[in-house]
């Protein structure tokens, strides 16, 4: 008898032992495409409504709506690289045939530089040298320029390349469309082996709290970013559409476009008259923090979470995972938060947990 019980044990940990190895080879094998598979989760989620009014309008073809989508996603995260790789391309092709020809010239420098407040003498200076004595400049700033050029390239390679991961995850959305209610399905039925028996409920709530932190943080910094887009063009600044897009960046990952637009302030008074500098200062303070007042409104809209819990998620789902945390965070809160108040309820009412659970 003992025999047979030390097989039967020798035996289940032959098995756990395989299994386990099957289950960590798994895992080494998906980790590198977690976040792209969450991400492809999070705009599934967050554009099914759109999707599910698109199919409707195509007389119920879910395969064109989902491709329409795609295409659209591939669009937006796919267009932005190749235009920088076409523009890196076109302005080094003009600087090596420049500097082949001798004709290389640095142009003067913009006016109201010098007066800039701590910085501007400095920056007149260095530019005044370029344009005088190029190669003079290059040999006593080069190390500083290919450490300059060096970090800023590797910031754009690395938000290239975090572009096609997520062009990979709008292909994976369009895969996840189709089976939504299936999937939804699944996941409420696994939560409510979790979290019986209101599992189906935070599986909801995760959705609603994903689409309404979308249009809390992607809507509201488009509508800031048009905004100052419109500001910006109306006062005559150049380079009003780059700028406002690097607005929106900052807005979408939670920083606010102040670092593009406190600048753009002191260059006003620097450069314009003192009544035109006045109003653009007036109406550029609004823009700048107009998503601190839309933000909440668009967040809370239709959920019963506290607007506290999810900011809290926002801001503290950023700072420990980074962008894709804007999302995970008020998920995670928001189900530990109710989670949390059904432990509360059931402690205060010890009679009726036993009821129910009877």
């Amino acid at each position: 008898m003992e025999k047979t019980q030390d097989a039967k044990i020798v035996d289940l940990a032959i098995r756990l032992l395989f299994l386990g190895l099957f289950l960590y080879s798994a895992l080494v094998m998906v980790a590198p495409l977690a976040s792209v598979v969450i991400w492809a989760a999070i705009l599934c989620v967050a554009l099914y409504p759109v999707y599910d009014w698109l199919q409707a309008k195509l007389g119920g073809r879910k395969g064109l709506a989902s491709t329409v989508l795609v295409l659209l996603g591939l669009v937006l995260t796919l267009g932005p690289v190749a235009t920088a790789v076409s523009g890196v391309a076109e302005l080094g092709s003009e600087f090596a045939e420049q500097a082949a020809s001798g004709k290389l010239k640095i142009p003067p420098a913009p006016e109201g530089l010098k007066e800039i407040p701590i910085v501007g003498g400095k920056l007149a200076d260095a530019w005044a040298m370029f344009e005088r004595n190029l190669d003079g400049a290059i040999a006593k700033y080069g190390p500083q320029i290919l450490e300059i050029t060096r970090t800023l390239f590797g910031k754009v390679l690395g938000i290239g390349i975090g572009l096609l991961g997520l062009a990979l995850s709008v292909i994976i959305m369009g895969a996840l469309f189709a089976p939504g209610q299936q999937v939804v399905g699944g996941l409420q039925r696994f939560a409510n082996r979790v979290f019986a028996p209101g599992g189906a409920e935070f599986v909801i709530l995760a959705g609603a709290t994903i689409r309404n932190v979308t249009k809390g943080v992607i809507g509201v910094a488009a509508i800031q970013a048009f905004v100052i887009w419109v500001l910006l063009t109306v006062f005559g600044i150049s380079s009003a559409a780059t700028l406002a897009f690097i607005c929106l960046i900052l807005s979408i990952i939670q920083i606010g476009p102040g670092l593009v637009l406190l600048p753009l302030i002191i260059y006003a008074w620097s450069s314009m008259s003192g009544g035109s500098a006045l109003i653009f200062t007036v109406l550029a303070i609004p823009a700048m923090i107009m998503d601190s007042f839309l933000r909440p409104v668009f967040i809370s809209k239709g959920l019963e979470t506290p607007m506290l819990v999810i900011l809290i998620g926002v801001l503290g789902g950023m700072m420990a995972y980074g962008l894709i945390g804007v999302f995970m965070g008020p998920v995670l809160f928001a189900v530990f938060y109710e989670l949390f108040k059904v432990w509360i309820d059931a402690s205060a009412h010890p009679e009726d947990a036993e009821r129910s659970a009877e």
